[in-house]
């Protein structure tokens, strides 16, 4: 079956970086679009980055030149690296796939505090 296992959260100070890994399986992984989502207590899930399958990627306005999102096509993993964090950028980070198909990770926490 289908599995997207994310890693690489956990707490980090401000100004800290964090790098998400997702270990994609079941999958033909490199036709696939890649994308990071969060969600924060109370809000809704939003997109962070994406990484199309030639390699092109965009980014939330909040995002662009902090965060950067590449993929691995022969380890089958997307990752995120994420620069300069802020504690606005706490929540639950969540990984995608998309193609014919959506399919989501369980997710990994990322706190941002001092």
């Amino acid at each position: 079956q289908v599995q997207l296992v994310e890693s690489g959260g956990g707490l980090v100070q401000p100004g800290g970086s964090l790098r998400l890994s997702c270990a994609a399986s079941g999958i033909a992984f490199r036709f696939y679009a890649m994308g990071w989502y969060r969600q924060a207590p109370g809000k809704q899930r939003e997109l962070v980055a994406r990484i199309t399958s030639e390699g092109n990627t965009n980014y939330a306005d909040s995002e662009k030149g902090r965060f950067t999102i590449s993929r691995d096509n022969a380890k089958n993993t997307v990752y995120l690296q994420m620069n300069s964090l802020k504690p606005e950028d706490t929540a639950v980070y969540y990984c995608n796939a998309k193609y014919a198909m959506d399919f989501w990770g369980k997710g990994t926490l990322v706190t941002v505090s001092s």
